[in-house]
C-alpha cells in the first residue's frame, strides 16, 4: 500500500501552497486531482489574478514587485493596511465574518505573497482594472493594485513547476472518495484513480478541492432552485466531494449555505468554466459607470453605491432575480472608452446604435419603460464632478434606486448595451475550522489529521466579498493548513 506524509485532495491556488508548504517542513506530499491534467488548477485557473493583500504603503508592495524609481514616482497608491483589510471584509459581510479567522487572513497576507514569490509566483501592479491615469499621475483605488503576473493562468502555471521542481506528486483523473480513520485519526484516503480504486496511508488529509457551486442539485437546495439557470464560471470538478467525505466522519460544517460569490457575467458566456478561455474573460464589471435595466426596462439596483470591487460579488444574485434571468448594462459615448477591457473582446456581446430608440430596438425590453427609465435617470443627475478613481458622490435624486455615484447623463450616441446574467464563482459554506485550518467536529474539538483550505473553509465570507480575497485567503490558509498538517504528520509517524 502507497504511504505519503500528507495527501492534498485538490489542485488549485490553495491546494497547491498547501502542498508546497508541507513539502518545504520536510514531508512526503500527494496532490489529488479529480480532473484530467488539461483542466488542472480548479476555479483559481478562471481567475483574473486580483489578490488583496494589507500594506502600509507602496514600500511594501515593492517587497513583491519590482519597481523602478521613475515608476514610484509616477504612483499614487494609497494605505491599505490589515484594519482596513479586515473592516472592509466585516462590513460586506454585515459583521457576520468569524473574527479570527479574518485576523489570520489579513495578518498573513503580506507575508504569504512574499512566501508566494520565493516560490516563483509573479505579482504586477494591476494598472488594468485598479488604477486611472491623471495630470500624470498613475491613481490606484479600492485597495487592489497586485495581481498575479498572467492572471489566474500564470499563478497556476508557477505553482505547478514549483511542485514539479520539489518532487511532489500530481495525480490526475484521481478524486478522493472516502477518509478512512481509526480512533477519529486520519489513517489513510480512498481514492478512485480511473477504472482502480486505491487506498493511501497517510497521516494527514488537506481538503481543498472546493464548495458545491458546480452540482446542480446540492446547488439548488442550499440556494434556491433559480440558482438552476446560473452559469458555473470556474472548474465543473467543485462538487462537494471534500464536504461530503469530511462529514461522513464527524466534521461540523459552517458558513452561509445561502450564500455564494456570484457576478454579472456575459449572457453568453459557457454553462460551465472553459478550460480553452480562462483568466475571467466573460466578467463585465465597468457597471459603476452604467445604467442596468432588466427586460421589463427598470433599473433594480444602486449600480455606483460602491467601488465594483465591493459590489460585484453579490449583484449577480440580483440579476439572477430579475425576469428571464437577464439585465442590460447601458453606456453612451462619454464614457465607453474607460470600460474595462473584458469589453473589447471579441468574445463581448454588444449591442450598438446611433440613438436609444433603436437601441431599445435590438433588446429583449419593453421598449416604452426602457426610454422612460432613462430619461427620468438623466433627469435626477446632480451637479458634480465625474472621477471614476473615487467615489465622487456625483448622485442622482429623485428615483428609486438612486445612483449614489458616477451618474452621468447617458445622452451622446453611439449607445451600447451589454447583455449579461448571473454566474456563480463559489460557496461560501464549508467545513468549520480552527485559525489554521484543522477541521472540527460537532464540539468543536480538531478532528485528528484533518484540514481544510481555501473555499472549503467556511466562515470568511457572508452575503458578499471584497475583490482579490479569496485568492488572498486560498494562499494564506493554504500554505497554513500545509504546514499545520506537516507538522502533525512528522510528529505521529
Amino acid at each position: 500500500m502507497l504511504k505519503y506524509d500528507v495527501v492534498i485532495v485538490g489542485a488549485g491556488n490553495a491546494a497547491l501552497c498547501a502542498a508546497i508548504s508541507a513539502k518545504e517542513q520536510g514531508s512526503s506530499v500527494l496532490v489529488l486531482e479529480k480532473g484530467p491534467i488539461e483542466k488542472r488548477g480548479g476555479n483559481s485557473f478562471f481567475t483574473d489574478g486580483a489578490i488583496r493583500v494589507a500594506y502600509q504603503d507602496l514600500e511594501a508592495i515593492t517587497k513583491v514587485i519590482d519597481l523602478d524609481q521613475e515608476t514610484i514616482n509616477k504612483i499614487d497608491m494609497p494605505v491599505y493596511g490589515t484594519e482596513d483589510f479586515y473592516e472592509d471584509i466585516m462590513r460586506v459581510s454585515k459583521n457576520q465574518s468569524k473574527p479570527e479567522l479574518i485576523r489570520q487572513l489579513v495578518d498573513q497576507s503580506l507575508p504569504t505573497i512574499e512566501w508566494m514569490k520565493t516560490h516563483g509566483v509573479a505579482f504586477e501592479l494591476n494598472y488594468a482594472n485598479q488604477s486611472f491615469e491623471k495630470e500624470g499621475k498613475i491613481h490606484f483605488w479600492g485597495g487592489l493594485p497586485v495581481k498575479t503576473v498572467d492572471k489566474g493562468i500564470g499563478l497556476m502555471r508557477s505553482l505547478f513547476h514549483r511542485c514539479e521542481e520539489l518532487g511532489i506528486e500530481v495525480w490526475y483523473e484521481s478524486a478522493a472518495t472516502n477518509i478512512v480513520t481509526e480512533n477519529e485519526a486520519v489513517v489513510a484516503i480512498e481514492v478512485q484513480r480511473k477504472e482502480q480504486l486505491q487506498t493511501i496511508q497517510c497521516e494527514s488529509v488537506v481538503l481543498a478541492c472546493g464548495s458545491i457551486e458546480a452540482d446542480n442539485k446540492k446547488r439548488a437546495e442550499a440556494l434556491g432552485s433559480e440558482w438552476n439557470e446560473a452559469i458555473v464560471r470556474g472548474t465543473e470538478f467543485n462538487t462537494g466531494d471534500g464536504i461530503d467525505m469530511a462529514i461522513s466522519i464527524g466534521a461540523q460544517t459552517f458558513g452561509q449555505r445561502n450564500g455564494c460569490h456570484a457576478i454579472g457575467t456575459d449572457a453568453n458566456a459557457p454553462r460551465v468554466g472553459d478550460f480553452q478561455k480562462p483568466g475571467d474573460i466573460f466578467k463585465k464589471h465597468s457597471y459603476p459607470y452604467s445604467v442596468m435595466v432588466n427586460v421589463e426596462g427598470k433599473r433594480f439596483v444602486d449600480e455606483g453605491a460602491d467601488f465594483r470591487n465591493y459590489t460585484y460579488a453579490k449583484y449577480g444574485k440580483e440579476i439572477l432575480k430579475q425576469p428571464k434571468n437577464i439585465a442590460y448594462q447601458i453606456y453612451d459615448a462619454k464614457v465607453r472608452p474607460i470600460l474595462r477591457a473584458e469589453y473589447d473582446l471579441e468574445e463581448a456581446t454588444v449591442f450598438e446604435a446611433a440613438t436609444l430608440e433603436a437601441l431599445a430596438d435590438q433588446l429583449d425590453v419593453n421598449k416604452e419603460q426602457f426610454l422612460q427609465t432613462i430619461h427620468a435617470y438623466n433627469a435626477a443627475i446632480q451637479e458634480g464632478e465625474f472621477n471614476p478613481s473615487e467615489k465622487d458622490g456625483k448622485a442622482t435624486k429623485g428615483i428609486t434606486p438612486a445612483k449614489s455615484n458616477w451618474a452621468q447623463t447617458i445622452s451622446e450616441g453611439p449607445f451600447y448595451a451589454y447583455p449579461v446574467t448571473c454566474g456563480i464563482t463559489f460557496s461560501f459554506w464549508g467545513l468549520a475550522t480552527t485559525i489554521e485550518g484543522e477541521v472540527v467536529n460537532q464540539v468543536n474539538e480538531p478532528i485528528e489529521g484533518l484540514y481544510a483550505a481555501g473555499e472549503m473553509i467556511g466562515g470568511i465570507f457572508y452575503e458578499n466579498y471584497p475583490g482579490g480575497s479569496g485568492l488572498m485567503s486560498g494562499a494564506v490558509f493554504g500554505k497554513l493548513a500545509g504546514a499545520a498538517a506537516s507538522r502533525h504528520a512528522q510528529k505521529v509517524r
